[in-house]
């Protein structure tokens, strides 16, 4: 029964997977393409931007890699929340369905997300690697941990925004200007050891930062000093998905009211 119970739920959010991506995306032309052409595409403008206005390296480290490391996580960061505010309202229709919950459509979009950033990351690493631009992960589980960290961190601000933005519309507005203003502390434009040891442990105390610390210490290894915990990102993330839920079928009973 639970295997059965847990296929039909895999079922759904594939099927919603690709409705999402022929609704958002087309049919035709390049379609899917843009899933990971978009981040693809923006990483290798930064890449190419800055490697004009910038030295070849930065502390120590090239460019390039530092931007893909930092660049692919913020993109991830970025359109998982900015695509999950309009979840719940773009898709009322399909909620009279008994079999798909609001649940459903967001595990069906942050996987589309996860999926398209990860591939476009795998992408830009395999071709900077054949450009000499960067070597092999020093410590391949430590950038798989921190990617998916960064997912589960991503998923409950994601979650409980969007959840907090289906009750009050003007939150989708606020959001875009949040994300900005979060740019300064996410660790994508500086490493934890370039902030003044003084102010170091207020710029950790934000979850955001490890994942990408966590990231460059696999790709560069102890060549590049860097400052992280393992668990604090992820147990944030779960900490705000359990709080995404409760808000989530609270929006439930917002939907069916109204």
């Amino acid at each position: 029964m639970i295997v059965k119970s847990v296929t039909h739920h895999i079922n759904i959010v594939v099927s919603l997977i690709l409705r999402e991506i022929i609704t958002r995306y087309g049919r035709r032309g390049l379609g899917f393409f843009w899933l990971v052409g978009e981040p693809l595409m923006f990483t290798i403008a930064i890449i190419i931007l800055w490697s004009f206005i910038k030295a070849p390296y930065q502390h120590g480290i090239r460019i390039a890699p530092f931007v893909m490391t930092g660049y692919m996580c913020l993109i991830m960061f970025r359109h998982m929340v900015s695509y999950s505010m309009a979840a719940v309202s773009g898709n009322t229709g399909l909620l009279y369905h008994k079999t798909i919950s609001i649940l459903h459509v967001y595990m069906a979009r942050y996987a589309l997300e996860f999926c398209g950033s990860t591939l476009a990351f795998f992408i830009i690493y395999v071709a900077l690697v054949f450009l000499g631009q960067v070597g092999p992960p020093q410590n391949l589980l430590l950038v798989y941990w921190g990617w998916f960290s960064l997912f589960i961190l991503s998923m409950g601000i994601a979650m409980v925004l969007s959840a907090l933005a289906a009750e009050f519309e003007i939150l989708e507005r606020i959001v875009p200007i949040m994300l900005y203003a979060v740019l300064p502390f996410s660790g994508v434009f500086a490493m934890a050891a370039w902030i003044p040891a003084s102010y170091r442990a207020v710029y950790l105390a934000m979850p955001l930062p490890h994942p990408v610390e966590m990231i460059r210490a696999g790709v560069f290894g102890e060549f590049v000093e860097t400052h992280y915990s393992l668990l604090y990102p992820a147990f944030c993330g779960g900490i705000l998905i359990l709080f995404g839920l409760l808000l989530l079928a609270r929006a439930k009973e917002h939907l069916d009211a109204d």
